[in-house]
Parts: structure tokens; C-alpha cells; sequence
């Protein structure tokens, strides 16, 4: 007979999720062990594996969630109706929204994915395909000529180019945040360095831990 699960099964679960990302986003997966997990989640190792078989199953769950999350935003943004340049615009707001509160699982998809096996990462790219199919419709929809041109699809990976590293350089105590630099890369990415808002009392490289390339120069 099976075991019940406890009330609280669910949480603890998401719990460990949570801690095992913070962990292998820092340490990297393979420099990771079970050991440590359990540590930082403040359990037995046994009961650890009673939530999770192994390290390879908290993997899987880590990215395959992650972006699960990221489809139904996509989803669930497409079903409000909005016009075109609002839809683009909503979807980058929302995604980014997404990504300040999941940095770990985030870092974890970005960097871990090459240690899935083939169906997992297949099943795993699946759906990170499907995010950016949808990307590229709403992006089609504000300029057709850009779809009939087959441009949608690689301009819509330029734009995950530009945000899907912020977490590399944003400061969590910065001056800007998730919310105040998703309008800043819809303006860029929809208008080009001509349409970005200046936000207001701005900083010298407002929300950066460090540049992203050291200037050759000192300039007063």
C-alpha cells in the first residue's frame, strides 16, 4: 500500500526545488551533491530521497518547471486580447517578471540543460521552443512584413538574447529593477536606441554590478 503523502508534501517539495536551484546555480550541477541539498534544505538525507530519487530527478524538475512557467505566460498573456504592441510588450514584462523571481532555476536552464539526457533536454528545448514561437507570432502581429520576411523567429531570439543574461549583471539593491527594465527593452528592441526613456534621476549604470565591457579609457 502506498504511503499517504502529509499535507504539506507539496511545499516540501518546492522547498527542496528551490534550495537544490540555489545551489547548482552557485556550485554548479555536478559540483553538487546530495549531501549538500539535504544540508541546506535542513533534512535527512533519507528523507530527502524520500521527495526526490536523486540529484538528476531534482534537475529535471528544476528546468522542466522553469520553463513550463515560462509557456503558460506565454499562454495565459495571448488569451487577454490585447493589441499587437501591447501583447509583445506585456509578454516581455511579464517573462522578466518571471526571471527576478526565479534566478536560480533560470541560471540552473541556461547552464545545467547540457547535463539532461536526450529526452529530457529534447522534451525540456520542446517547450523552450514553443516560448519563443510564441514570442515570435506576437512580434509578427506588430510587424507582419517582418513574419512574411521569416525575420520573426530570429529577431525574437535576439530579444531573449538581450534579457535572458540580465541576471549577470542586475544587482538585486539596484536603481533599476526587473519591472523598470522591461519597459527600457521593449522600447530598445521595438524602436532602437532612439525610443528608450530616460527614467527619471538616473545613475551611472543604473542596476549594474559591473559593466559589461571595461572602457579602454577614462573619460571625465
Amino acid at each position: 500500500m502506498a504511503r499517504p503523502r502529509s499535507s504539506g508534501y507539496d511545499e516540501q517539495r518546492e522547498m527542496i526545488l528551490a534550495r537544490a536551484a540555489h545551489l547548482f546555480a552557485r556550485g554548479g550541477y555536478p559540483g553538487t551533491s546530495m549531501n549538500q541539498v539535504a544540508e541546506a534544505c535542513g533534512l535527512s538525507k533519507a528523507t530527502l530521497y524520500h521527495y526526490y530519487k536523486d540529484k538528476y530527478s531534482l534537475l529535471v524538475s528544476i528546468a522542466e518547471g522553469h520553463v513550463s512557467v515560462l509557456e503558460q505566460l506565454v499562454i495565459e498573456v495571448q488569451a487577454l486580447g490585447l493589441a499587437p504592441e501591447q501583447q509583445l510588450r506585456e509578454l516581455i514584462r511579464r517573462i522578466l517578471q518571471e526571471y527576478a523571481s526565479a534566478q536560480d532555476a533560470h541560471r540552473v536552464l541556461t547552464e545545467d540543460v547540457r547535463f539532461l539526457e536526450d529526452a529530457d533536454r529534447e522534451r525540456v528545448l520542446g517547450t523552450e521552443r514553443a516560448v519563443v514561437a510564441g514570442f515570435a507570432r506576437a512580434l509578427g502581429e506588430v510587424h507582419p512584413r517582418l513574419q512574411q520576411a521569416l525575420l520573426a523567429t530570429p529577431l525574437t531570439m535576439l530579444l531573449f538574447g538581450m534579457i535572458n543574461w540580465m541576471f549577470t549583471w542586475m544587482k538585486p539593491d539596484g536603481e533599476l529593477g526587473y519591472d523598470e527594465m522591461a519597459p527600457i527593452v521593449a522600447d530598445l528592441f521595438m524602436g532602437g536606441l532612439p525610443a528608450v526613456q530616460i527614467p527619471a534621476s538616473p545613475k551611472a549604470f543604473p542596476g549594474l554590478d559591473r559593466p559589461p565591457v571595461a572602457p579602454a579609457t577614462n573619460v571625465p
